[in-house]
């Protein structure tokens, strides 16, 4: 392949447009079941404190409780958060077809810090909607406007970071994406009922902060961890990425910020993973959390996939061989883009091969970075100047270096967007458009940069082998039936070959 029984009752985890089944988020809370983790909150009408489904507190009668859909709806109900299951480290639901396009693009972009130093009026205009429409799509979707969505999850981080990190609180104010220290007193003092500083106080004095801080990422299980590396393991930059013993490590360049971390899966009855980031990262924390969840799918909802996957009698022996296998995203959408054109018509070694001439040629050192990690990959802006004479020396045909320098340029000038907010239909087309990219690596894109979980690869000669097709029409017929998660198919359909 060329670089290419019994269920329980239906999530409850569903847009805010569609009422909750009570009875149903009930007998999940009874179960502690954490494949609903996330999908809905508990609030207790006479604690006035909101829970994980999850969470070890008592059980209370059916009576006294009230869901809801999303965090940020029960804060503005007037629910606190819960400091037993800290329903800020909930995963988090993955984009699909039952949240409508625009509001599922705009939190993305908030998720990824678009009003962390920008406007809804800009977030609006970005979408070619006006800011009023904005704010209605998302009241009426996720019962919260663009601001509160985007504070509850700047709380969110902030809470976290100081139960799990040592950071000063101003530093912390910062890193959740405040741009007021006392912006973020009042409002975390008027969400949890209690100052920040308490919070810490009650936590104990910190130890001093060090050179890295560590961050908790929780998912719903299961997860394929081993098989998730292995992908990422095969397609590893050399000098900017490095998997070995059960850990993706990686430098990182964001705006003027450089770094490194490290992710690997935290042992013990939480599920999640432990991210270790370099203290010189800090003030682009939010951006990575985002950016992680994104690259291991930390929100997507395995047994949901799965179960639909398995109406298909050729895929339900794969996905009962893979339970829990992920759809591997990307942290740097642009990097994952050029590493797909350069693994065009080659192998998955031989495009790993040119990917480390390219950052070894064109990408800046990283200093501060763990051993084998001296790299970070150049931006879409260094690259497009690149004369087109100097990519081919590092072992391009002609043609895909011309393909290469219009996807910099593209990206650079924004006529094509890859983040994880893009309208992932308009992406394809424009990633279509330019000289040498074709509809497989539109959609390859479009399935890991962009997290489109209903991209599909047609015309992959793995997919069709797999499916003992010809053609790929054939094949796209033959994935009709597979939306809208496709490209978790596809991954199934790659890992058994």
């Amino acid at each position: 392949m060329s670089e290419n029984g019994q269920t329980a009752s239906p999530p409850p985890g569903t847009p805010s447009s569609v009422a909750l089944d009570s009875n149903a988020c009930y007998r999940a809370l009874q179960a502690r079941d954490r494949r609903f983790d996330g999908a809905f909150f508990v609030a207790v009408t006479t604690t006035g404190i909101y829970c994980r489904p999850i969470c070890p507190a008592r059980l209370p009668a059916l009576d006294r409780c009230s869901f809801f859909a999303r965090a940020a709806e029960a804060e503005r109900a007037g629910y606190r958060a819960c400091f037993r299951c800290r329903p800020e480290l909930a995963p988090g639901l993955a984009p699909v077809d039952a949240t409508p396009r625009l509001v599922r693009r705009a939190a993305a972009a908030i998720d990824e810090g678009a009003l962390d130093d920008g406007s809804v009026d800009a977030l609006a205009s970005s979408l070619a909607v006006s800011a009023r429409h904005l704010r209605r799509a998302m009241e009426a979707e996720l019962g919260v406007s663009p601001i509160e969505y985007a504070q509850t999850r700047r709380l969110a981080l902030a809470k976290q970071l100081l139960h799990d990190t040592a950071l000063p609180l101003t530093d912390i104010a910062f890193a959740a994406g405040f741009g007021s220290v006392r912006r973020f007193n009042a409002l975390f003092k008027k969400t949890f009922d209690r100052a920040p500083s308490d919070l810490r106080r009650e936590a104990g004095e910190p130890r001093a902060p060090g050179d890295a801080l560590t961050i908790r990422l929780d998912y719903r299980p299961p997860l394929a961890w081993e098989r998730l590396l292995a992908f990422l393991r095969a397609r590893q930059i050399p000098g900017v990425e490095r998997i070995d013993e059960g850990v993706y490590r990686r430098s990182v360049r964001l705006g003027d910020h450089t770094g490194w971390l490290a992710v690997q899966q935290k042992s013990g009855e939480a599920p999640s993973l432990i991210a270790t980031v370099s203290m010189s990262l800090a003030p682009r924390l939010a951006s990575i959390v985002a950016r992680l969840r994104a690259l291991f799918d930390l929100d997507a909802q395995p047994e949901l996939i799965a179960a639909h996957l398995r109406r298909d009698a050729h895929l339900r022996p794969l996905v009962s061989k893979a339970p829990g296998l992920r759809l591997p995203g990307a942290f740097d959408p642009f990097e994952m883009s050029a590493r797909a054109v350069l693994g065009q018509q080659i192998s998955v070694k031989g495009a790993t091969t040119l990917a480390g001439r390219l950052a070894l040629a064109f990408g800046r050192p990283a200093s501060g970075n763990p051993e084998g990690l001296g790299l970070v990959f150049p931006t879409a802006a260094e690259l497009a100047v690149v004369p087109r004479a100097e990519l081919r020396a590092i072992g391009l045909p002609e043609a895909r270096a011309q393909t290469l320098l219009d996807l910099a340029s593209a990206v650079a000038e924004e006529r094509v967007d890859l983040s994880g907010s893009a309208d992932p239909e308009a992406a394809i087309a424009a990633l279509e458009a330019l000289r040498g990219v074709g509809p497989w690596t539109a959609h390859y894109v479009a399935m890991r940069a962009m997290r489109w979980p209903d991209a599909f690869v047609a015309g992959d000669l793995g997919v069709k082998h797999a499916l003992g097709t010809s053609t790929a029409r054939d094949a796209e017929a033959r994935a009709e039936a597979w939306r809208p998660w496709r490209a978790y198919a596809v991954m199934h359909l790659w890992n058994a070959l």
